[in-house]
């Protein structure tokens, strides 16, 4: 089985995996990485939005394959240590999670949006298009704009 060698959340991993593969099984199953949750597995609900080279990708449509020699960024990567991400912190004080599911996903779209705009608009925010069946829209918006004002 080939072999492919990537940085996963800083550090430089490897995993043996049939090259098409997706990714998402690649760091779930193979990696231990479950914060890119399953939900569609055909790039719909966008649970799994990591990051490759710093843009927002879902690892279910991605073939492991064609990650090799590159960056991968899931959730748990996002903090610094003990210090968090503006985007997880907003999370927190807007109180958006609910169930939790898509909160990985969601926060990782986000993180995506903020590098290429520091001032979303409304329109920017629902373009993510992230599924979350529990509703906090509204919170999300809440805090993507407050992470913004925090990173600005």
């Amino acid at each position: 089985m080939p072999v492919y060698g990537f940085t996963l959340n800083g550090s430089d991993v490897t995993v043996d995996a049939p090259e098409d593969l997706p990714l998402l099984w690649a760091l779930r199953d193979k990696l231990g990485v479950t914060g890119p949750k399953y939900g569609c597995g055909i790039d719909v609900c966008k649970a799994c939005t990591s990051l490759l080279d710093g843009e927002a990708v879902r690892p279910c449509s991605v073939k492991v394959s064609t990650v090799e020699g590159r960056e991968v960024t899931t959730i748990e990567g996002l903090a610094d240590g003990d210090t968090l991400h503006p985007v997880q912190e907003a999370w927190l004080e807007q109180d958006v999670a609910q169930c939790g599911y898509c909160q990985p996903g969601q926060i990782m779209a986000a993180v995506d949006l903020l590098k290429r705009t520091s001032s979303p608009t409304d329109e920017d925010i629902r373009a993510i298009e992230n599924v979350c069946r529990c509703g906090t829209y509204f919170r999300i918006r809440q805090a993507i704009e407050s992470a913004a004002q925090k990173m600005s």
